[in-house]
């Protein structure tokens, strides 16, 4: 049976915007707390006794660099929901975008607190400053709802689904686990509204997409291959296996701007 959100809009002939009344329905249904989360009951992070002071104390500095650069990604992304929020002029946009802000904010909350569990902060990551950038300085709101939520909040899905396997027992992987849901819901809500935006957008308006695209596309392969000191060792050790999925998960975003009437054969790949 239909909620009473999804009838009010097509009541009113907003039907096209049902999409994303359901994002908004589902991601009030999965909202969770940071009180949720197994605080004090398994370890904030992995843990060893074994090896030497000095191996368990570059294996705890690898976890918390990994910490770091998810923290760093949630505060930015509050950011960028919050100019979704405001810059949105679509009721139902707005609805869900507030529901987005609170998603970021709880998960910026989260790290915050593991972080310090886990020992404080390491390096920034520079990437991921100039990706925020990009889509704030983006010039219309077809651009930025494609860049954050089209490509990078589907790409970054994959990153979770790495950390929580390599976490096991641990407030980590649960906190990757929430994510990999609440990221897929923003991802699904920026398509089902990408498509209304671009159901009577000009050519011009399509071209600029591709122009959004190739910019972010290398600097978020920049950002999906660095590493700061703490973890340089592991990414010299991983990196055509890194490199292999970074392939997959790329074209499976531009498959998807694809389908959202995009002419992808402009996209320019940055790995082959």
């Amino acid at each position: 049976m239909a909620t009473p959100e999804v009838t009010e809009a097509a009541a009113t002939g907003r039907e096209a915007y049902t999409g994303v009344l359901r994002y908004y329905e589902l991601a009030k249904k999965q909202e969770w707390q940071v009180r949720d989360l197994p605080w004090g009951e398994v370890p904030p992070i992995p843990e060893t006794t074994k090896g030497t002071p000095q191996k368990r104390a570059r294996r705890l500095d690898v976890w918390r660099s990994v910490v770091t650069q998810q923290l760093q990604a949630d505060e930015l992304a509050c950011e960028m929901s919050s100019q979704l929020l405001n810059i949105a002029p679509d009721p139902e946009a707005k609805l869900y975008y507030s529901t987005m802000v609170q998603d970021e904010s709880r998960h910026t909350e989260a790290w915050l607190k593991l972080a310090s569990e886990a020992g404080g902060t390491t390096e920034r990551d520079p990437h991921l400053d100039t990706l925020a950038h990009q889509v704030l300085e983006a010039d219309t709101l077809e651009e930025k709802v494609f860049m954050m939520q089209v490509f990078y909040e589907r790409l970054i899905i994959g990153r979770f689904r790495l950390i929580a396997r390599s976490s096991r027992g641990t407030v980590l992987e649960d906190l990757c686990n929430r994510l990999t849901v609440d990221d897929g819901i923003h991802h699904g809500a920026g398509m089902a509204y990408e498509r209304v935006l671009l159901e009577a957008a000009s050519e011009k308006t399509k071209r600029v997409l591709v122009e959004a695209a190739n910019r972010l596309l290398p600097v978020f392969v920049a950002h999906a291959l660095w590493r700061p000191r703490e973890r340089a060792w592991i990414g010299r050790a991983m990196e055509a296996r890194d490199m292999e999925r970074l392939r997959e998960d790329i074209e499976l975003g531009v498959r998807l701007a694809g389908s959202l009437g995009v002419d992808v054969g402009q996209i320019e790949l940055p790995v082959r």
